[in-house]
């Protein structure tokens, strides 16, 4: 029933919501601050660090020979190759990783005689130190794309698989008896209870799954891209350029950041849409 236009009641609860809603800004800035003030500072002490000697300029260089370094290569276009090869590298994997993972746990729920088959292999499976596959993945796929790609499903699908059927098997006993008593089929079961309530592990797994892929890449680089921001550290590495090695690792955060940021995103507008 609507509120009368002149219900007191309703203005103060209006009131209320919006020095909340204020109230969550301030804390949001605050909190942005305090992240902004610490880096800040963390930079300012290394660098200063750098300038005294205090630290092996050689080993851990200082921000404004690695900021400087950054700048000439995204100048001078040569950077700017190797982010697009690894960005592009861990989209498909977490793309892949996450449908790919997302069916599986679907396919063990659904049969809970494939569950209990399956069971040891996936447990193995994610034990597994997933650099000891990487020599398998090269000799079979190549040393190229699909065997990056591979890489990082091998750590990204077993991950997934893992949380989401978790999710499913933790879904109230009381709703799926609700549904069968009304004659429910399992699939009505799946799409009307089961999804709906594992939603926000779905979307939680989006949020690991970037971490995960990045790793995976960058392994998978370390082992046989020549392009990429795997190959520049190891390069760096090999031509003792460790200010190159820092410099890509800070793109590296940089960008997986944005990733992870646009995954926030993406589970908001999800949230507020459901």
């Amino acid at each position: 029933m609507p509120m009368p236009a002149n219900d007191p009641t309703g203005e103060l609860r209006e009131r209320v919501r919006a020095e909340h809603r204020r109230q969550r800004r301030r804390e949001t800035r605050q909190v942005r601050l305090t992240q902004l003030a610490i880096l800040l500072a963390g930079f300012a002490l290394w660098e200063t660090a750098g300038r005294l000697r205090w630290i092996d300029v050689l080993l851990f260089s200082y921000p404004s020979k690695i900021f400087a370094l950054i700048g000439t290569k995204l100048l001078d276009g040569s950077l700017l190759p190797h982010i697009g090869a690894t960005v592009l590298e861990t989209v498909a994997g977490f793309a892949l990783g996450t449908l790919l993972g997302t069916a599986l746990a679907v396919l063990i729920w659904w049969s809970p005689f494939l569950s209990r088959v399956l069971d040891p292999y996936i447990v193995v499976l994610n034990s597994m130190p997933k650099v000891a596959l990487g020599p398998l993945f090269i000799v079979s796929l190549g040393p190229g794309l699909l065997s990056i790609i591979a890489t990082t499903l091998s750590i990204t699908v077993i991950i997934t698989t893992l949380v989401v059927f978790g999710a499913f098997k933790e879904v109230d006993a009381n709703y799926v008896k609700v549904v069968r008593m009304f004659g429910g089929s399992r699939s009505q079961i799946f799409r009307k209870v089961i999804l709906p309530a594992s939603f926000p592990a779905i979307v939680a797994t989006l949020k690991v799954n970037v971490g995960l892929a990045w790793v995976g890449v960058i392994v998978g680089e370390f082992l046989v891209s020549k392009l990429g921001l795997g190959y520049l550290i190891v390069y760096g590495f090999q031509v003792f350029n460790f200010t190159l090695v820092l410099s890509t690792l800070i793109v590296i955060a940089v960008v997986a950041t944005l990733m992870y940021q646009a995954v926030v995103y993406m589970e908001a507008k999800l949230t507020r849409r459901r």
